[in-house]
């Protein structure tokens, strides 16, 4: 009867086979937790319709198990040497529904996928999100840093209120699954991570004063840089937020700012209003109110 290896002896022994050092600082935290991974690969209910898409396979912790569970997964590895490790594995193990990209996660193009599984290298957490928001998908289930969830779906008026969770309102629905602790990975990070699903929604309009405005793809881009402006100025109000961080939404002069800002405020109270609050305590809805009616200015 073959011996059944623990994950953690499991992980321990392919390192050291391959002479690996791991990295933290490139996010390079492998999970050992096998009953964690086997929450995480249920969590996505995976059939043999699904094609799943993996960021940071590492040396296939998750890899191989979804693969026996998906039609097909595509994981993309940005170290060489560790891709090399994980391809000799999968040829070992006659795994052949794994499609192995070398490179950038961030960079590379992705092929078409419906769902994401990943334990993420935490140093590209945002970038990643918003690049799989640009995707039509079903469902991801995802690891990041515990801080970087929490701010994730931060409520208004809360310190886990940020651009972050400002950003992500109108794009997906953002839901906590699990929390998982240092002694989880090795090497231990600093800190506890979470797992989170995140699934796309699609708000395509919002009403203001009985009107209904649509959210386009510009629009949405414009309420990007309101958000980065407002956002780096959290505690102030939004007025002097908007113009304290006016090369963000294309301002160099601030007297001309002032004048704009100034204008609209006297066409409409609710502007005022607005940009009277501190941006902290200005819902993600507010923010895409006030977008929509500076929008033609910026």
């Amino acid at each position: 009867m073959k011996e059944e290896i623990s994950l953690a002896k499991q992980t321990k022994r392919i390192l050291q086979e391959n002479d690996i050092k791991l990295n933290k600082n490139l996010g390079q935290n492998y999970l050992i937790d096998d009953f964690k991974r086997k929450k995480i690969i249920n969590y996505a209910n995976l059939t043999k319709e699904d094609t799943v898409l993996e960021i940071g396979p590492g040396i296939g912790t998750l890899t191989i198990e979804l693969a026996k569970r998906a039609k097909k997964v595509i994981a993309i590895e940005q170290d060489e040497t560790i891709f090399n490790i994980l391809k000799k594995r999968l040829e070992k193990e006659k795994i052949n529904n794994v499609e192995l990209i070398n490179g950038d996660a961030v960079k590379v193009d992705f092929p078409e996928f419906n769902k994401i599984v990943s334990n993420l290298p935490y140093q590209i957490s945002s970038p990643i999100s918003f690049k799989f928001l640009n995707h039509d998908f079903d469902l991801a289930i995802l690891m990041y840093q515990k801080e970087f969830a929490d701010r994730m779906n931060g409520k208004v008026g809360t310190k886990q209120y940020s651009r972050l969770s400002a950003m992500l309102y109108f794009k997906a629905d953002v839901k906590f699954l699990t929390k998982v602790s240092p002694e989880s990975f090795i090497p231990s990070p600093k800190v506890d991570s979470a797992v989170i699903q995140l699934k796309p929604k699609n708000i395509d309009s919002i009403r203001i004063n009985d009107k209904e405005y649509e959210i386009d793809k510009e629009t949405y881009k414009t309420y990007s840089k309101v958000v980065k402006a407002l956002f780096q100025h959290r505690n102030k109000k939004a007025r002097n937020a908007l113009i304290d961080s006016r090369h963000i939404i294309g301002f160099k002069d601030k007297k001309e700012l002032k004048s704009i800002l100034n204008d609209l405020e006297d066409e409409n109270p609710r502007i005022k209003e607005i940009l009277l609050e501190r941006t902290i305590n200005l819902a993600p809805e507010e923010i895409m109110e006030l977008t929509i009616l500076l929008k033609d200015q910026l």
